[in-house]
């Protein structure tokens, strides 16, 4: 079941959408073609923990019209995965939007049909705090995948993908989509993210976070009735890893500075996210772990991370390492510089879109 409504002329920016990142998106005066946004509904999911919903809903945004070759298979959908609390919303901003989806640009919108999906879990989609809270089924990156894919195929009528890409845990997916629809694409472009299990400073910050509300008096186990004083720590968390330090100092050079700018960001983020939402946003990389499969991906893929990108250093050596394996794969490391923002740099796409312009090159068929 699709429920579509069409924002006709929408304004690149449509509001102040946090991402995994925790960067805002400010509003824009271009405008992008229209943009189509509704529902589908997957009935009688079985989630991998076992657990059931009758009903999962999955929100989305569309770009474009599809468009089907002679064998009748969709040659110019994309697919693109946001980050841990973000929505397909944050693709819509000046620096991401504002130099992809125009005229001529690499992801054209009047060319391409361009799928902004928001994961279980996440925004418009079916989430803990719809009102299950803590009761909500434990979702996986696995069971987001999938239920991506069940959009595509079943509510859309996209049976093939020219590109799949995605920030930060949309870039993980992306490593994903390339194991378990191997076929499904013509190219994989993962941002910000590294084909290996979450761990090491990765793992033990988000740890901090969802300790710091699970063992918050005020929580209640999930039934609280105003947003537990936690989440002010989850907040502070992400401001602190999503950019780089330089960045970070020239945004707060004094202490008064540093106060005033947490707080501001503190605010916001409690008074537009869920205490449950955010432990599930965290605790769903359980079952990530690209690593044994990669053999598995067939399609061409450029994986692109940026030097100072505190949540996937590459000193760790986990991309270097493994990206060899990928039979068509390949890496480029973006250096720090002026224009990077630490892990926020997946969404600025004028660093790195020469590089998607490669890639669809290389993929075109």
């Amino acid at each position: 079941m699709t429920v579509p409504k069409t924002a006709v002329a929408l304004v690149i920016a449509i509001g102040l959408t946090l991402s995994a990142t925790g960067a805002a998106q400010a509003p824009s005066p271009r405008v992008t073609p229209a943009v189509t946004e509704g529902n589908f509904i997957v009935r009688n999911y079985t989630f991998r923990s076992g657990e059931t919903m009758p009903e999962v809903r999955m929100h989305y945004r569309t770009l474009g019209t599809p468009r089907r070759n002679a064998r009748g298979l969709v040659e110019n959908a994309v697919l693109i995965g946001h980050g841990t609390g973000g929505t397909g919303a944050q693709f819509l901003g000046p620096t991401f939007a504002g130099e992809l989806f125009g005229p001529g640009q690499p992801l054209d919108a009047a060319k391409f049909f361009i799928v902004l999906s928001d994961g279980v879990g996440h925004g418009g989609s079916s989430k803990p705090s719809d009102g299950l809270r803590m009761k909500f089924p434990h979702y996986g990156y696995l069971d987001m995948v999938d239920l991506d894919h069940r959009l595509l195929v079943d509510g859309l009528g996209v049976n093939h993908l020219r590109l799949v890409m995605g920030t930060s845990m949309g870039g993980m997916h992306t490593w994903l989509w390339g194991e378990q629809f191997p076929d499904f694409m013509d190219a994989l472009m993962p941002l910000a993210s590294v084909p290996g299990q979450i761990s090491g400073r990765n793992r033990v910050w988000r740890r901090i976070l969802i300790d710091a509300i699970k063992n918050d008096v005020a929580w209640q186990g999930g039934n609280y009735t105003a947003q537990p004083p936690s989440l002010r720590t989850a907040a502070q968390m992400l401001w602190l890893v999503s950019s780089n330090p330089v960045r970070r100092y020239q945004e707060a050079p004094t202490l008064a500075d540093a106060d005033r700018v947490m707080e501001a960001y503190i605010a916001n983020y409690i008074k537009s996210n869920d205490a449950n939402d955010v432990i599930y946003w965290f605790s769903a990389s359980y079952d990530y772990d690209p690593a044994p499969g990669l053999e598995k991906i067939v399609a061409p893929l450029l994986a692109v991370n940026s030097a100072d990108d505190l949540i996937n250093p590459p000193e760790i050596g986990v991309l270097d390492k493994e990206i060899g394996r990928v039979k068509h794969g390949r890496m480029f490391m973006i250096p720090y510089s002026d224009k990077t923002a630490g892990h926020g740099t997946h969404t600025l796409a004028a660093v790195w879109k020469d590089q998607l312009v490669q890639l669809l090159k290389e993929s075109a068929k």
